[in-house]
């Protein structure tokens, strides 16, 4: 966060040549905001900002937040899905208070996460863009930061484990119900597909994410 403040100015000259110091968060005034998605999340422990000569604050206070996001997940292990955080302050008026604005363009933004995302999990971020907007209650318009956050899901291990598997089950049910095998050994070939089957619903249940309106393709056949 950064913002300025033409009160709290002086002169480095006059005061041993000192151009910033490092202030508790409760000495001045700083913008509360509020992260709309929120589920729960750990409160920082750096309550402290950086005051310049110029009046300007800066205060980097480091946030472990779990986002409430809906899956569309009908294209599994195949999908990419996109998270809002959308930043806001519902203290003041953006029209006559308070106004945010992103510092960094999406493309440096992105660069930044980028080199702090872990690059070996099940995804893989892709894009980050921002919306700055205005939000209308009860007649007072607040401001609000959106980052749109793109991920897409890593489908390797599910296609080595899910997929591969049961096109292997279906090509040896053809080939066995084709074949020139007995009736007997038939039927026995297809209680152990079926079972095999079974046992490949259980895992992939177990896999499947469940918080979506439409179930994924792999899951219905």
């Amino acid at each position: 966060q950064e913002w300025q403040n033409p009160f709290a100015t002086w002169d480095p000259q006059d005061f041993c040549n000192i151009s910033e110091v490092v202030l508790p968060m409760d000495t001045y005034w700083s913008p509360p905001i509020f992260i709309l998605e929120r589920v729960s999340g750990q409160n920082p422990e750096l309550n402290y900002m950086v005051l310049m000569h110029n009046g300007s604050f800066n205060s980097t206070r480091p946030f472990q937040v779990t986002l409430t996001c809906s899956l569309m997940i009908l294209k599994f292990p195949f999908d990419t899905q996109t998270c809002n955080l959308s930043i806001a302050s519902f203290l003041y008026p953006a029209v006559t208070d308070l106004v945010m604005k992103a510092r960094r363009t999406p493309a440096e933004s992105m660069k930044d996460s980028q080199s702090f995302f872990l690059t070996d999990g099940e995804w893989k971020f892709t894009n980050l863009s921002i919306i700055e907007y205005m939000e209308l209650i009860d007649d007072k318009k607040f401001s609000v930061v959106t980052y749109m956050i793109s991920m897409e899901r890593r489908p390797t291990l599910y296609i080595l484990n899910l997929i591969l598997p049961t096109c292997a089950l279906y090509l040896l049910d053809m080939a066995v119900l084709f074949g020139p095998s007995s009736l007997e050994e038939k039927i026995n070939f297809q209680i152990a597909i079926i079972l095999g089957s079974s046992m490949l619903a259980v895992i992939l249940n177990n896999s499947l994410p469940t918080s979506s309106n439409r179930p994924p393709v792999i899951g219905t056949h």
